[in-house]
């Protein structure tokens, strides 16, 4: 199988290589770009709030968290200690038998037994919860935290960090109640083989509701934007970015590298897709520890080399929230660029990550939903903040960011771009490097490294996402399967070789499209997360209890 991929990229070669020296890509790119250009703006409607524009996804997000937030009450607090405990695999006996079953049994308790037959007894799923927040954290964890924390900070002062950090602990709750309901309404193959997401809990969870009929449109409907999503933003434009980088930084001729670049990347990502979520969960339970290590090691080194501007730092960000920098334009627009970079970077509230957590092994949904909260906690409460960190304190005087431009420079905050004063753009990861290499020469090297495995990680991810979402639309032979590999492959080397924006800028608004099925979904269904919820506490309840009771704790026989 993997020979006739590698057969398949290598026959693209010629086809790619013709389609560059005729400039075909930038045909196709100028033809598609009034549609691309059309959906942007549809997603990305905006609605007026004072003298700003906010984008109604953004709105969506942030109500519907904070509606989730005050619901459950706070689960990033009240509930943080179980998701770490949960991690831990501290309750992976109750998880895998039942509580009952357990602990109101004697014989179900004599270790030997346990013992014996404990692998042959585990509930469906096909990955650990470790594995399962590994492979969600990897395809949100990239570009907008290096790049997308730099334009906010750029845009809306360091006041804009504040406003990521409240995002981002409202986003757990919406995290939460989105995985709960992707195991418990998960579909389970003869073979075992897992199939979840919000395409299962919007059809299936809205029949329970008597809406069938709206549950397969929304299902249909996330489903097929799922599917252009993982082509586009989760694919096509991560190889194109990390390509970007490869070449900007070694100096590499523009073309031909790009395509080498890419049909590089296609092959290591082939070879991780084709075994599946178990093979994609072994990869990320590596990739994002050591990719996250390197970042946040990093980061540290320059946090704590300037422990003495902490306060002064966390001052400016917390003073910034409140009483913007002059030029900014209002609290309005720092709670809105706070609040959109966030949304953007960790996803809360699109579903995706409901994908990979279906497919873990549990008894109990909410045992997944509470590991998810973690999820947006890693990627904007604590990367996200750290990056701030580094971009202030090389501003900290206030002159080094005037070389590039000042807060509140012009910008998207949707992009990764700013524009300067003469209206020359600067990359978000420029500004990120620029900070980093101020305290650690060369620097923008391991920068590098950590873009292209972000990059890497998020496109497996990615392509798990878009596999599953496929299968839903077109069945579940394998057929069907190779051939969504096949297109997969080719739009890594697409993003990586072409200079097809018009393609990614449309599918990357398929991640937040995806916003609007789930919703519908997550506030018809949330009533079934508090009774899922309420299950998992009660068997961690009659556990602990029972351990009171003398009873021996079969967790450390698994």
């Amino acid at each position: 199988m993997k020979k006739k991929l590698l057969s398949l990229l290598l026959f693209a070669v010629p086809v790619f290589t013709f389609a560059q020296e005729k400039g075909i890509d930038e045909k196709i790119n100028d033809a598609f770009m009034p549609v691309a250009t059309w959906w942007e703006g549809f997603i990305l409607t905006t609605v007026p709030i004072g003298e700003y524009n906010v984008p109604f996804v953004v709105i969506l997000l942030v109500l519907g968290a904070t509606f989730f937030t005050i619901y459950f009450r706070v689960p990033a607090i009240t509930r943080f200690s179980t998701a770490i405990s949960t991690v831990r695999g501290k309750y992976v006996d109750i998880e895998k038998h039942g509580v009952d079953k357990l602990y109101n049994n004697d014989e179900a308790l004599a270790v030997e037994d346990i013992q014996d037959t404990i692998r042959d007894e585990s509930a469906h799923g096909e990955v650990s919860h470790f594995q399962a927040l590994a492979t969600a954290v990897s395809g949100t964890v990239g570009l907008g935290n290096i790049a997308g924390v730099a334009v906010a900070i750029a845009l809306g002062g360091p006041g804009a960090t504040f406003w990521m950090i409240i995002c981002g602990l409202i986003g757990m709750s919406t995290k939460f109640v989105e995985c709960t309901l992707g195991v418990k309404y998960r579909d389970v193959g003869p073979d075992g083989t897992i199939y979840g997401g919000p395409m299962y809990y919007l059809s299936k969870g809205l029949k329970e509701r008597g809406l069938s009929n709206l549950g397969k449109v929304l299902g249909g409907l996330f489903a097929v934007l799922c599917v252009g999503a993982s082509f586009g933003g989760g694919n096509a434009f991560q190889s194109n970015q990390a390509t970007v980088q490869l070449v900007s930084l070694f100096g590499l001729e523009g073309g031909s590298s790009g395509f080498i670049i890419g049909i590089i990347l296609a092959v290591l990502v082939g070879i991780v897709i084709i075994g599946g979520i178990k093979r994609i969960a072994k990869i990320t339970e590596k990739i994002v520890p050591f990719m996250a290590g390197i970042y946040i090691v990093a980061s540290l080194i320059i946090i704590l080399s300037h422990a003495s501007y902490i306060d002064d730092a966390f001052t400016l960000i917390i003073d910034g929230a409140f009483t913007p920098m002059a030029g900014l334009g209002g609290v309005i627009g720092v709670i809105i660029v706070g609040f959109q970079r966030a949304a953007f970077s960790n996803e809360a509230g699109a579903g995706s990550a409901a994908i990979a957590h279906s497919a873990v092994r549990t008894k109990y949904p909410a045992s997944e939903g509470v590991v998810a909260l973690l999820e947006p906690f890693i990627d904007t409460v604590v990367i996200c903040t750290m990056t701030a960190l580094v971009i202030i304190f090389f501003n900290i005087d206030g002159t080094n960011m005037q070389s590039v431009f000042q807060y509140g420079a012009a910008g998207d905050s949707s992009s990764s771009v700013l524009l300067n004063s003469d209206g020359s753009s600067i990359g978000g990861v420029d500004l990120t490097s620029m900070a980093f290499d101020a305290v650690i020469p060369g620097f923008s090297y391991i920068l590098t490294i950590a873009i292209v495995l972000f990059a890497f990680s998020t496109m497996i991810s990615w392509s798990y996402y878009g596999l599953q979402s496929w299968k839903y639309l077109f069945g579940r032979g394998k057929a069907a399967d190779m051939l969504y590999k096949i297109l997969f492959l080719i739009f890594v080397v697409v993003g990586a070789a072409a200079t097809l924006d018009a393609v990614i800028k449309f599918s990357d608004a398929m991640i937040l499209a995806l916003v609007f099925p789930n919703m519908i979904g997550l506030l018809l269904l949330f009533p079934k997360v508090r009774e899922e919820m309420k299950r998992y506490i009660r068997a961690i309840t009659i556990k602990k209890e029972a351990l009171e009771d003398g009873h021996v704790d079969v967790t450390e026989h698994m």
